[in-house]
């Protein structure tokens, strides 16, 4: 039996309830597919904030520093210095947000298929700003080619492997920002001259902010610098039915961290109607990088029986609330984890 050592952050507010309940899915997962999550779980956020005075403690650290994987739930006014020191400290510099409608959800489109491969280390997440005086404050915005040269290679390799229209779109605002957004335009363009098979284009965030509105179905893989792919993939989210829908994976060379890619919705929690989706294909992507980074079969395999399970609810109305269900949190994943052992699809 293969075994993984898997780092579990529950997070805050809501993230509890889609902890417990993407456990269950993966207790099936273990059940049906023979492969051994070793869970060791981990404290971040704003309770570990409040309670031992870090929301990231050394020990934390430590924890995810010896599991395979890091599986995480939403934090809440604290994230900045959870998720994104993690990204910093494992060099995880893809942020992967894949937008797919799914059956049943209101949608508005039913063939959106869209992913997002987000640079996660630089831009003005760094940190970098400063106060002039009591009036006048900065903040840097770094972009570098290293970064911006294995991103654009991320996102031209994801659409060489997936079975969309092998096209990448390159976001960014070179009119405006013609230093740093420069920079970025010009290595994509360069990386694309090492993909003569994937189409290439490009789009002002501002002009793929409106086409991800008016048309969604045209777009495959696009590839963007860190802010602007935050909030695109937020608005993005929304055409496939909410936050709710949306997984994402942070990955590196080595390492890869897993989450929804929601806040922790406070005035939800407790509610045990938040939709569970969003974390649990955040797992079914760590099952899929554990398989292709370990070469393990069973893993791919269920993670396409997750998504299958994820399709089986929606279709049979298992689901919450806003899925137009009325399910809780956990019933939801225990229909999702009860499908993995009957025909799916």
């Amino acid at each position: 039996m293969t075994e993984y050592k898997i780092s579990l952050i529950p997070g805050d507010g809501i993230g509890p309830e889609l902890t417990e309940a993407t456990l269950k899915v993966l207790e099936s997962v273990q059940e049906n597919f023979g492969i051994k999550l070793q869970i060791i779980e981990a404290e971040a956020g704003d309770v570990t904030l409040a309670k031992r005075g870090a929301a990231l403690p050394p020990d934390t650290v430590e924890k995810i520093k010896i599991s395979h994987a890091c599986l995480k739930g939403p934090v809440g006014e604290s994230a900045a210095d959870v998720i994104v020191k993690l990204r910093l400290m494992f060099d995880l510099y893809a942020n992967l947000r894949p937008i797919k409608a799914y059956p049943a959800v209101p949608v508005a489109r039913p063939d959106i298929d869209i992913f997002f491969v987000r640079e996660n280390t630089e831009d003005v997440y760094k940190g970098l700003e400063h106060i002039l005086d009591p009036n006048t404050t900065i903040c840097i915005r770094l972009i570098t080619r290293k970064a911006s040269e294995r991103i654009a290679k991320k996102a031209f390799d994801i659409a060489r492997l997936r079975n969309g229209k092998k096209k990448v779109t390159a976001i960014h605002k070179a009119n405006v920002m013609r230093v740093t957004d420069g920079l970025f335009r010009d290595v994509c363009r360069e990386v694309s001259k090492q993909y003569p098979d994937i189409t290439f284009n490009e789009l002002y965030v501002d002009a793929a902010s409106m086409r991800l509105i008016k048309e969604p179905q045209e777009f495959d893989v696009l590839c963007t610098c860190n802010m602007f792919g935050d909030i695109l993939s937020d608005e993005a989210a929304q055409l496939i039915g909410g936050l709710g829908m949306a997984p994402g994976a942070n990955v590196g060379d080595n390492f890869a961290l897993f989450e929804p890619i929601h806040g922790s919705a406070p005035n939800r929690a407790g509610k045990h109607t938040a939709n569970p989706i969003s974390m649990i294909l955040a797992a079914k992507m760590m099952l899929d990088w554990l398989g292709e980074k370990y070469k393990d079969p069973k893993c791919l395999h269920a993670g396409q029986a997750i998504e299958k399970g994820v399709i089986y609810a929606l279709r049979n109305g298992q689901t919450v609330p806003d899925c137009g269900g009325n399910a809780t949190t956990v019933g939801m994943a225990e229909a999702i984890a009860a499908a993995l052992t009957v025909k799916t699809g």
